[in-house]
């Protein structure tokens, strides 16, 4: 179990505990309709982590947990919104707000809004923005394929209309959005001091997103 809790989810065995008392304590472990579950509610709960994580189908979820995939389907529809954090209350002003933007591939059936991509066979880039702080949700682009870069997507996306006055963390992808981004090395020469210090807290804050 400490493998596929490591491995499938990048959650430690700690962490996966936490999670699953909280699902409990929200009522994920109760019936459907009065009928019992086929899997134990840390199975349940490990299968939805899962398939957030690695974007595996439900076809394929089935038979990793020996069930069947229409039941995967309802474990999701059930305990995925048990899984979600709980906002921070209270919001900040414009020029104390910190937010993140990133690219996310999402895989895709439809050939009008997907490309073949370098993480999945079929995918589209969805430019996600979310707090820092509540970790919500800020805005969310229309699908571009797989194959556009971050930045293209970015600048195609409309979303910059959203983050006037707003601080706004990306990563080497995006250079010249206007965006806080890491120090890039620069030809035979390294970082200048602090710069690696500087990206490594750049780093743990853009984790959230």
């Amino acid at each position: 179990e400490r493998v596929w809790v490591e491995t499938f989810t990048g959650l430690r065995v700690t962490q996966f505990s936490g999670l699953l008392k909280v699902v409990r304590e929200r009522g994920g472990n109760g019936t459907l309709r009065g009928r019992p579950w086929s899997l134990p509610l840390a199975e349940r709960v490990l299968m939805v982590a899962v398939y957030y994580r690695t974007n595996l189908t439900m076809r394929q979820l089935g038979p990793l947990f020996g069930v069947s995939s229409s039941t995967v389907c309802r474990v999701i529809q059930r305990l995925g919104p048990l899984l979600a954090i709980e906002p921070v209350s209270g919001t900040a002003d414009a020029a104390d707000r910190l937010w993140i933007v990133d690219g996310t591939l999402v895989p895709v059936r439809d050939r009008k809004v997907g490309a073949s991509s370098r993480n999945y066979r079929f995918s589209a880039n969805v430019q996600v923005i979310v707090d820092a702080d509540t970790r919500l949700v800020i805005a969310a682009a229309r699908p571009a394929p797989g194959t556009t870069a971050d930045a293209h997507a970015w600048r195609a996306s409309g979303l910059a209309e959203h983050c006037h006055d707003v601080t706004v963390l990306g990563d080497g992808a995006y250079l010249n959005c206007g965006m806080v981004v890491p120090h890039r090395k620069r030809p035979r020469r390294p970082l200048l001091p602090g710069e690696e210090d500087d990206n490594a807290a750049h780093r743990k804050v853009r984790a959230r997103v």
